[in-house]
């Protein structure tokens, strides 16, 4: 199964979404910032990456998007900047602002209110692994 990274600060939604992805066969790997988040990329090379935005600040999560998407040829995650990114918030819930996924200033791959159904998270995941095996095998 696959390889999942969760960059998040909230230690019982951490859980409950680790008990449901360990349970459908996968490893899951935990950061709790965005700093330690980068550097667990580099260590665990994961499949797949759930993302919050508000952790230490209120958008480092957009910042984490950004440097593991960047495009230069220097950049220190260039070899996962394929990797899917499935970004998980309640910022919506918090703060008027409204946002989603943008290739330039929110490259994640979706983006789901963390009030969102489970079977919903889970068939995205699966959509979105799926798909990254498939551009693998091109």
């Amino acid at each position: 199964m696959a390889k999942i990274l969760m960059i998040d600060d909230d230690p019982d939604f951490v859980t409950g979404i680790r008990i449901l992805l360990e349970s459908r066969g996968h490893q899951f790997f935990t950061a709790s910032n965005g700093e330690a988040g980068l550097t667990r990329v580099k260590e665990v090379h994961p499949d797949l990456i759930l993302l919050d935005v508000m952790m230490d600040t209120r958008t480092e999560g957009f910042h984490v998007s950004l440097q593991l998407r960047d495009r230069s040829p220097e950049s220190p995650y260039a070899a996962y900047r394929d990797v899917p990114i499935l970004m998980l918030t309640s910022i919506h819930q918090t703060t008027p602002l409204r946002f989603g996924p943008d290739e330039e200033y929110l490259p994640v791959n979706a983006l789901f209110e963390k009030s969102v159904r489970l079977d919903v998270i889970l068939a995205k995941i699966d959509e979105l692994l799926q798909a990254a095996s498939r551009r693998a095998q091109v």
